[in-house]
């Protein structure tokens, strides 16, 4: 494996071993070794040696890249210049190398192919020339030779000036970061003769044992462009060569001859689009693989380099058949080096392997917002059929379902997951038939969900404006653990017209994976089977984050890490959710003692791992001193509850629970926190400090204290005699919920139906015009009218 050879160099780095792997045997690297750990020291079997001809396999996606040890930068002279022309962008550049440094101090081997020479050496040139432009200008003021200064230079010239200063400059930079760099300048025999290009390899060889950064360019003071056809053979070496026209070519030649395990090829587009971006249906392309090819459309080449989109192409598939991963890339994005080798979705990824056929996230998306069109259209009763479909499915196919789920348990086991996780993982047939219940709840309240009118107005005469629910649009739900969420958040989505992407965890994978199944089954009965799907891609979450020209709302249901990541990371498309359950009962000094232990316990014990249970129990003080606290306690304890002392409440105890570390803290588990509070004042003091909006209990017998409570705490839920755990969807009578909102605007609390909704304006007339009411021609009514 890539990594294992990754890996194993690191921890050879300081040693003379790597010295040795790297240097090249008949003209080529040496890349696959097998090496011996001995107690007399490490053994390197030489006679391993790999030809460069080897086909090597590539990546199979992007989540390997990190792995990647020798790489290979490209810069397209659209990176390397300014976009008016006038040199170099410095600012872009130092950024590059910047993350070239990065790479490589992390021990990976780097080469660059750099442009630019040209481009710096015309603006040096044309500063020169324009100074000794003053006399002739003085004499002839048509001499229009200032003007055209640029173009009348010599490019070899340019590019004699242009590379030492080039150089001088990435040495400036690199220095920056202890960084060593040499420079290599090639032309055309240096690869078409045999000899000279061995010493080449041997010097890059060379070079990067040193621990020194190669940048290579073309000689362009002495050479004309590189040109070999793509057919030609290279003498003395049988092997075919690929047709050398730019630095595209040049680096797909380096990285294929010292087998490099990626090629970055920056340009100033964001990747391959199967026609030019600019025009109508162009759509990117992510992932390339050879087959593609008959679907990309090329046009003009860039405007500063030699080379177009299809030069860069076919570069990078000669570089993926010889077993070099590729990614093109735009050059102008900021960090796009260490974006890619953290397995971002940035650019182009090209490879010959790979390892899933699923549909791209792109187009499911389209796909949604497609089907989501067709729920539209369909009448509330085909809707609803559908969700009914859903919901027998999940009984009469509990067996294939519950097979898949014990898949999943057992492999979430042996692999250490988290108690609460697991309990959040498993299903059962009593939790299939709540389900179930749960679904025909939706389908049977979900007639009047879209197209119900909120509000008419009568504006004038014969013109009549109504305020109507439509769908958000398509919805991106993104969960760990809890299979039982993909088919209530499926059957809200149908119910709302929503088309829908579920992303599940992939401990849940089997049983997300036959779920799914019955979702398409029940969709297919009403004719739309594209309006939801699973992402089974290994589409990394926050590449998912950032299709806001796909995805309009976002709802993630999982731990609170998983929130708040994607609340963070979510820069332009709005989320829907909450980050912590930090829940509270307070027991105030009136409270039913028979009551507040039932409450207690079923906050606290009916569901640990659930974000609706008890984690912060806040007792009234004058219960310490009676019977009701220590009840409490010893009910906690026979129930296996773990309890952790508040400041206040650990002041007035010699001997006790542990002290909690934090007053805000979501356990998930058979854990608890008990402090004690003066009075109502102070518990609600307490839950605004360190609660999360999401819900908080009183437990009292006296009207006036609870009206209060319910009144002033500032919670998506406020419970009064009750149990925390009431916090829920189905409950609520809302048939499931996509999750609970402590957010203030749009939703809160569970969300039902109603928060995947909005609304839009329909304004009918006969020949209004607005001039009419600005002339006095017609009056405004503005009279409220019956909705129904």
């Amino acid at each position: 494996m890539w990594y294992n050879s990754f890996l194993l160099c690191q921890s050879l780095k300081a040693s003379g071993v790597k010295r040795l792997l790297q240097r090249p045997q008949n003209g080529h690297f040496l890349r696959n070794f097998s090496v011996k750990v001995t107690s007399d020291g490490i053994n390197v079997d030489k006679r391993t040696l790999v030809s460069a001809e080897r086909k090597q396999r590539t990546f199979t996606d992007r989540s390997q890249l990190k792995y990647a040890r020798r790489l290979v930068v490209k810069l397209g002279s659209a990176v390397i210049t300014r976009e008016d022309g006038n040199g170099l962008a410095l600012g872009r550049l130092a950024s590059i190398v910047e993350q070239v440094a990065e790479c490589h101090h992390e021990g990976r081997e780097c080469i660059m192919v750099t442009s630019g020479a040209v481009a710096f050496g015309r603006q040096k040139l044309t500063q020169e020339l324009l100074m000794s432009l003053s006399m002739r200008e003085t004499l002839s003021p048509s001499d229009h030779t200032r003007e055209d200064a640029g173009s009348i230079l010599d490019p070899r010239a340019a590019a004699a000036v242009g590379q030492s200063e080039l150089m001088s400059m990435y040495d400036a930079m690199f220095s920056q970061y202890n960084v060593k760099i040499a420079q290599v300048l090639v032309t055309k025999p240096d690869f078409y003769n045999e000899e000279t290009r061995k010493n080449l390899y041997a010097t890059l060889s060379e070079l990067i044992s040193l621990n020194i950064v190669p940048i290579i360019n073309t000689n362009d003071a002495v050479s004309p462009p590189m040109y070999i056809h793509d057919d030609s053979v290279v003498p003395g070496t049988g092997k075919k060569g690929i047709g050398l026209k730019d630095n595209d070519s040049l680096s797909a030649l380096l990285a294929a001859e010292v087998q490099a395990d990626l090629l970055i090829m920056m340009s100033d587009v964001d990747g391959i689009y199967n026609k030019p971006p600019w025009e109508d249906g162009a759509r990117m392309i992510h992932t390339y693989t050879s087959k593609d090819r008959d679907q990309v459309q090329f046009g003009q080449k860039s405007k500063v380099g030699t080379g177009g989109m299809d030069s860069k192409v076919n570069a990078a598939t000669w570089a993926m058949a010889r077993g070099v991963s590729v990614v093109i890339c735009n050059g102008m994005q900021e960090k796009a080096i260490k974006t890619i080798i953290n397995g971002r979705k940035v650019g182009t990824f090209f490879t010959d392997h790979v390892t899933y056929s699923s549909t791209s996230v792109d187009v499911l998306a389209e796909n949604a917002r497609t089907g989501s069109r067709v729920l539209q259209q369909l009448s509330p009763s085909e809707r609803a059929s559908a969700i009914h479909t859903l919901s027998d499915l999940l009984i009469n196919k509990q067996d294939k379902i519950l097979e898949a789920n014990s898949k999943d348990l057992e492999e979430a086991t042996k692999g250490g997951l988290a108690k609460p996780l697991l309990d959040r993982l498993a299903l059962s047939e009593g939790k299939l038939k709540t389900l179930s219940i749960g679904l025909k709840q939706i389908a049977d309240s979900s007639y009047e969900n879209v197209g119900r009118v909120l509000r008419k107005t009568k504006l004038a005469e014969n013109l009549i404006l109504r305020q109507v629910t439509v769908p958000i649009g398509v919805l991106l739900v993104i969960f760990e653990s809890r299979p039982d969420s993909l088919p209530q958040v499926a059957a809200l989505a149908m119910a709302s017209a929503n088309g829908l992407l579920l992303k599940g965890g992939k401990e849940a994978a089997n049983s997300n994976k036959s779920l799914m199944e019955l979702v398409k089954e029940s969709l297919h009965t009403v004719g739309a089977a594209d309006a939801i799907s699973l992402v089974s891609t290994r589409e990394e979450i926050s590449d998912l984050l950032s299709m806001e020209k796909h995805i309009d709302l976002i709802i993630p249901r999982g731990s609170s890490d998983l929130v708040r990541s994607i609340q963070k990371q979510s820069q332009h498309i709005p989320v829907l959710g909450h980050a912590e359950g930090i829940c509270h009962v307070y027991i105030d000094k009136d409270a039913d003692p028979v009551k507040a232990l039932k409450i207690i316990r079923d906050s606290k014990c009916d569901y640990p791992a659930a974000c609706n249970a008890m984690e912060t129990l806040l007792v009234h003080e004058d219960h310490l001193s009676g019977s009701l606290f220590t009840d409490i306690c010893n009910m906690l304890k026979n129930e296996g509850v773990k309890i952790h002392a508040g400041p206040k409440l650990a002041s007035h105890l010699t001997f006790g629970p542990p002290p909690a570390r934090t007053m805000r803290h979501e356990y998930g588990a058979l854990e608890c926190c008990i402090e004690l509070v003066k009075d109502m004042d102070d518990a609600v003091e307490h839950i605004h400090r360190f609660g999360s909006s999401h819900t908080d209990v009183i437990v009292t017998e006296n009207d006036t204290t609870a009206k209060k409570f319910l009144g002033v705490v500032d919670s998506a839920c406020v419970f009064h005699n009750v149990s925390s755990r009431f916090a829920d969807g189905f409950r609520f009578g809302l048939g499931a919920e996509v999750g609970i909102s402590t957010a203030r605007i749009h939703a809160r609390g569970p969300v039902g139906v109603e928060g995947l909704l909005t609304t839009k304006w329909i304004l009918e007339g006969t020949d209004h015009t607005a001039a009419e009411f600005n002339e006095g021609k017609r009056n405004w009514l503005h009279e409220t009218l019956p909705v129904n």
